[in-house]
Parts: C-alpha cells; sequence; structure tokens
C-alpha cells in the first residue's frame, strides 16, 4: 500500500471541498482549484473530522502510482488555497533589470536588443519588489512553478560570469574559463 496515498489529508476550517463524480473542487482564501481524477481512484471528504481520503480500486502498478499522485495532487491544492505558493527569481548582470509594465505583465531586459514581456497566467501574480528581483505567487503550484520556469528561460545563468535570471538561492557551477601566461 502506498504510504503517501493512504495518508489523510487534514483540511482547515477556512476551505471549502466539494466533491462530484470524478471532480474535486477546494475553495479558500486564496482562490478556487478544480482537479479532475481518474476513475480507478476515489476521494472521499468526512466532514467530521475535516480529512480527505484517497482510495484505489486494486493493486495494479498504474493504480499504486495514480494513488500517491492524486493525493499529492490534492493536498497541494488544499496547500495552495489555505497559503498560496511563491518562487522568487533574482536577476544578476549589469544593466539586467525587471520591471511591472502592467498587473501581471513584467518586462525584462537582460542583454538583448528588446525587452521581453511576459503575461502572466490567470490566477497568478507577479510583483517587482525591485529592478532585481520577481516575486511570483498563486494557490496553484503547477502554474506558479510554471510561469517562473517560463521567466528563467528567457535568459538562463550562464556558468563564465553567472550573468542571468535564476532562482532566489540557486547555485550556479562556474566555470574557469581561458587559463593565459601558460607555455
Amino acid at each position: 500500500m502506498s504510504r503517501i496515498g493512504r495518508k489523510p489529508i487534514p483540511v482547515p476550517p477556512s476551505v471549502k471541498v466539494s466533491i462530484a463524480d470524478s471532480m474535486i473542487e477546494i475553495e479558500g482564501p486564496k482562490g478556487k482549484l478544480s482537479y479532475s481524477h481518474r476513475p480507478e481512484i476515489g476521494v472521499s471528504f468526512d466532514q467530521g473530522s475535516r480529512e480527505i481520503t484517497v482510495t484505489r480500486a486494486n493493486d495494479e502498478r498504474e493504480n499504486r502510482a495514480l494513488h500517491g499522485l492524486t493525493r499529492s495532487l490534492v493536498a497541494n491544492m488544499v496547500e495552495g488555497v489555505t497559503n498560496g505558493y511563491t518562487k522568487r527569481l533574482e536577476i544578476v548582470g549589469v544593466g539586467y533589470q525587471a520591471q511591472l509594465k502592467k498587473a501581471n505583465t513584467v518586462a525584462l531586459q537582460v542583454g538583448y536588443a528588446n525587452q521581453i514581456v511576459l503575461e502572466a497566467p490567470s490566477g497568478v501574480s507577479v510583483t517587482v519588489p525591485d529592478a532585481t528581483h520577481v516575486v511570483i505567487t498563486g494557490p496553484d503550484k503547477q502554474a506558479v512553478g510554471q510561469f517562473a520556469a517560463v521567466v528563467r528561460d528567457v535568459r538562463r545563468p550562464e556558468p563564465y560570469k553567472g550573468k542571468g535570471i535564476r532562482y532566489e538561492g540557486e547555485v550556479v557551477r562556474r566555470k574557469a574559463g581561458k587559463a593565459f601566461g601558460s607555455k
């Protein structure tokens, strides 16, 4: 039996859960998320103990994998609507900077001839506390991580000088470059 899959998910009192057929909707202070799970997996909500439990029909390999996956996705939804998710990016390089054009639209100047303008998907908000930092927040873990990856891909950190866009705290492996003066 899956250790992760059989763990019940505690639901805070500020979160509403509704399950209809294979669709689960979770609504909380940070937003509303929904997920359609596979028919082999069962999801139930106990109103008394305020716990969501995930079960599977049988012990086939695919169902065992889906059991833990579904439990993790539902737990991430509960976490997202209560606390939300945040990704912080930092921009390193002389003249490299970010600006907030309008609500949820970030403009990046990272060494190209033109500014790169990226608009965040719905449910994801972007803030620029200063010119070298970008903060991406939202209730959906996948959407926040995906948009952070898109922003980072505009100019990945390069290994010689370390210039580019990186996650806050990310360590970039540096290369030595050319050695001069050796005969």
